[in-house]
């Protein structure tokens, strides 16, 4: 079946499966491999991603459930970022890649795109969370390298919050 879905402000129509689920459809058909595959299970959030704003696991989604959608992926985040003014650093990254990067937020780097694009959502909810409050909404996103202390102080930072 033909899918088509505005990946990162680009339309994307594939020919794919019915059963094509999300994350294939952008690893595969679209040729964006930062968007991760853990578990299949939506167990670890490596898979995370927007649709229409909001963070979903792209593993527990057909492409052609969310067929004319609106999906940012981890390589989109800096340029909506940049289309907003708010990109920061010398890499011209989105606030929260630049943070992630600047309090040393990732081990092995497995899990950090989706515990990003979870970040972000995070912070369009609840602006200015607590450290708990952090903990709570990234509980869905699975470190297999237990950095999470530097994961809850860099989302902190983003948020302009106390470490």
């Amino acid at each position: 079946m033909q899918v088509s879905i505005q990946v990162n402000g680009t339309d994307q129509s594939h020919d794919v499966e019915d059963r094509t689920l999300l994350v294939h459809f952008l690893r595969e058909a679209c040729g964006l491999t930062g968007t991760n595959i853990g578990c299949d299970s939506s167990s670890c959030g490596a898979c995370t991603v927007h649709v229409n704003g909001e963070a979903v696991k792209s593993c527990t989604l057909l492409a052609a459930q969310i067929a004319g959608d609106d999906v940012t992926t981890i390589e989109g985040l800096a340029d909506q970022a940049r289309a907003a003014g708010t990109s920061t650093g010398d890499a011209d990254w989105h606030p929260m890649q630049e943070s992630f990067h600047q309090c040393h937020a990732l081990q092995c780097g497995y899990c950090t795109p989706g515990m990003v694009m979870a970040a972000v959502s995070l912070l369009d909810e609840v602006p200015t969370p607590t450290e708990a409050e952090v903990r709570e909404g990234l509980e869905g996103n699975l470190c297999r390298c237990t950095g999470y202390h530097n994961i809850v102080k860099a989302v902190l930072e983003a948020s302009g919050g106390a470490q």
